[in-house]
This record gives C-alpha cells, sequence and structure tokens, in this order.
C-alpha cells in the first residue's frame, strides 16, 4: 500500500449524509488522523461558507478546496493558497449558454461582500436560494460576468433535461458537472472554469505544505470527484456513491450512513 501524507476528501455523500449529518465514527477518525499528524484536507463542490460552517460546527477548520477547484483556502486562518476565476469572456459565453437554454444560474464570485448573484428570477430550488442568506445578491447578472471574477455557476434542484445540451454547449469553454438526486430532490448543474479541478487545489496546497501529491489518499462520491480519484495513490469510495467512482476506486467502503469514512484509518 501506498504510504499516505495527505487525506482529502469530499463532504457531501462522503464524509457527511443527508444534510450535513456526520457519523460519530467519522468524526473520531478525523481526529485521529490529526493525532497521528496526517492532514485532512476537504475538496467540495459547495461555496466556501456552506462548507466552513457546518465543519465549524464539529470543531473543525481544515484548509478545503471549494467551489469544485475554484477557491482554495485554509479554514482556520482564512489564507487563501489557489483562486482561478473565469476570464470574463468565457464567463460570459456561460451565461449565455445558461440562457440559452432557458436557465438562470447562480453567480459564485470572488468579492469581498458578495459570495452569489443571482437574477430576479433565479432557476435554483427556493430551499437553495434561501440557505445562501445574505451572502446572496440580486443584480445584472452581465454585468456581473462583465466586470466581476466569476468562480462558478450553479444549479441546484432542479429538472435534469436541459443540462445535456448545456455540458454540450459548453463541452470546449468549460467544464460541467451534473449531479442526479440532490438534496433538494433534483439534479445540480455546476459550472466551472475550463481544466479546473479539485485535484489542481490539491496540488496547490501540496506545494504550499511541502508534501508530495503522489502519496494522497482521496475519498469521493460523485462525478466532480473523478480527477481527484484519479490523481490520488490511493482512490476510496464509499458503497453508495456514483457507480463508476465506485468502479474506479481502489478500496470501497461503507456508506457515510454506517461510518464508512472511519474504515479510512486501515488504509493509511
Amino acid at each position: 500500500m501506498a504510504a499516505v501524507d495527505l487525506v482529502v476528501t469530499d463532504l457531501d455523500g462522503t464524509f457527511w449524509f443527508g444534510h450535513e449529518e456526520t457519523h460519530p465514527e467519522s468524526v473520531a477518525a478525523w481526529r485521529e488522523l490529526e493525532r497521528r499528524g496526517i492532514p485532512v484536507l476537504v475538496a467540495t463542490g459547495r461555496r466556501l461558507a456552506s462548507t466552513r460552517d457546518p465543519l465549524a460546527g464539529l470543531g473543525l477548520a481544515p484548509p478545503a478546496v471549494v467551489l469544485n477547484g475554484a477557491l482554495a483556502i485554509d479554514l482556520g486562518t482564512g489564507d487563501r493558497f489557489h483562486t482561478s476565476p473565469y476570464l470574463a469572456a468565457d464567463a460570459i459565453a456561460v451565461l449565455r449558454a445558461y440562457r440559452a437554454a432557458g436557465l438562470e444560474p447562480c453567480v459564485y464570485v470572488d468579492h469581498a461582500e458578495v459570495d452569489v448573484f443571482v437574477s430576479s428570477a433565479p432557476s435554483t430550488h427556493p430551499d437553495h436560494l434561501a440557505a445562501f442568506g445574505p451572502s446572496a445578491r440580486e443584480a445584472d447578472l452581465q454585468e456581473v460576468v462583465e466586470t466581476v471574477p466569476v468562480l462558478m455557476f450553479g444549479i441546484m434542484g432542479h429538472p435534469g433535461e436541459p443540462f445535456a445540451a448545456l455540458a454540450h454547449a459548453l463541452a470546449a469553454t468549460a467544464e460541467t458537472h451534473v449531479a442526479g438526486s440532490d438534496q433538494y430532490g433534483g439534479h445540480s448543474c455546476t459550472v466551472t472554469p475550463a481544466g479546473l479541478s479539485k485535484w489542481i487545489g490539491v496540488v496547490a496546497f501540496c506545494t504550499r505544505a511541502g508534501l508530495d501529491p503522489e502519496r494522497v489518499l482521496a475519498i469521493g462520491d460523485g462525478p466532480n470527484d473523478h480527477e481527484l480519484l484519479a490523481g490520488a495513490a490511493v482512490a476510496v469510495a464509499p458503497a453508495d456513491g456514483h457507480p463508476d467512482l465506485v468502479r474506479r476506486a481502489q478500496h470501497v467502503v461503507a456508506s457515510p450512513r454506517a461510518g464508512g469514512w472511519a474504515e479510512i484509518l486501515d488504509l493509511v
């Protein structure tokens, strides 16, 4: 088995289940990794606040790669170690493609006061919109993509029919991740800059921390974790993850509902 200097974990469907529910054995295993001196890096499609706040509730403040690799930050110190916004021309093209599909996306930005800009009629689920709280602001999205660094576009809890055509339209411009059965009862669709992945954020962390990216264990469950598991020396997936990820994984652990994340301790 490869030596492991870093554990990288997805969150939804991997470390936690349902609506940010975590098995106590998984939290205990995280603490044990810390005791052994093995750092844990989060790699998620979530935005900064929705990553930081639930983890803080568990007493955890790890470094994190958020928005599928667009931003990486130490949650304990606030220090950023990676950012990869769209070129303005590409952000404009992505917004145009969403609108051609009849969709109004959430636009995730690198902005001092706002996490997400939305139009007056966003296509995302109302509960997803409400979850942003004061970190979201209504604006002219065309003006936003022309003037503000954009990190990601996204919609959650929506019927999946328009997303295949959107992904096809953006194949040369961006990375599109579509997943079904999200926490809002529909499909999710996130779009990040071309060539971007969680793994890029992992490499940035390893460079910063002086770690070897060839000594990484990564665990993930969804389509946006393909590059993560492909780059890792030890690739792990929960048994109820996406079938493609389960087939790719070198090790399959139990569902997060059963505390399967804790099985990582047997692999490091």
